[in-house]
């Protein structure tokens, strides 16, 4: 092996200092909150803004808490009719609704609709998806406040028609961090009269 001069060494120190630093783990709770952290972080996922990935950190989450992971059940709705949902551009997307979900959370009675995406059924990586935003007492105060995110799976409905909600792994629409984002807007019948401390809070912009 070839010695290296003084300089050539402390130049090689110096990348693997900085490369070291670029791999400190990113912060997160859990995997979940690990992993939309990285995507956060990445120049080539991120839907931040360059001024703010500049800075970023890390994704403010409430405290995971197990009482917002419910079983809800599926009521599945028949022939229901392909619409226009509003988004907060003038694209407007296809979605039908999939069914209605019944749940508790502290002993109170809850219910969401969940959707379908028309466009997400062409695509066979996405086609089991199905789609649950909603806005609750802490939009437009600790968390965002065109509400929130939450994703389930086609494989995740049990025989019995139920399915496990994390609220904890919910997440913001792009557009809570950029607007040139087209995001859908939370339809005011999935507005929980409740406050869900869980997932993300709103972004504090730099």
């Amino acid at each position: 092996m070839k010695r290296l001069f003084l300089p050539s060494l402390i130049v090689l120190i110096l990348i693997i200092s900085c490369n070291s630093k670029d791999k400190r783990p990113l912060l997160g709770d859990t995997p979940y909150q690990q992993k939309l952290n990285a995507s956060f972080k990445d120049v080539t996922s991120s839907p931040l803004k360059k001024k703010d990935i500049k800075v970023f950190k890390g994704l403010d989450f409430f405290p995971v808490d197990s009482n917002f992971i419910v079983t809800a059940k599926l009521t599945k709705i028949e022939n229901a009719p392909i619409f226009k949902m509003a988004t907060t551009t003038d694209r407007t997307p296809l979605y039908r609704e999939y069914g209605v979900l019944d749940f508790t959370i502290n002993n109170k009675a809850l219910q969401l609709t969940v959707y379908q995406s028309q466009e997400d059924l062409e695509d066979e990586q996405y086609k089991d998806y199905l789609f649950i935003p909603f806005t609750d007492e802490t939009s437009g105060n600790e968390s965002y406040g065109g509400g929130r995110y939450m994703d389930v799976m086609l494989t995740d409905i049990k025989n019995d028609q139920t399915i496990q909600l994390n609220f904890n792994n919910t997440y913001n629409p792009y557009c809570a961090y950029n607007e040139k984002f087209s995001c859908p807007i939370t339809p005011r019948k999935n507005h929980l009269d409740i406050e869900i401390k869980a997932g993300v809070k709103d972004f504090k912009k730099h």
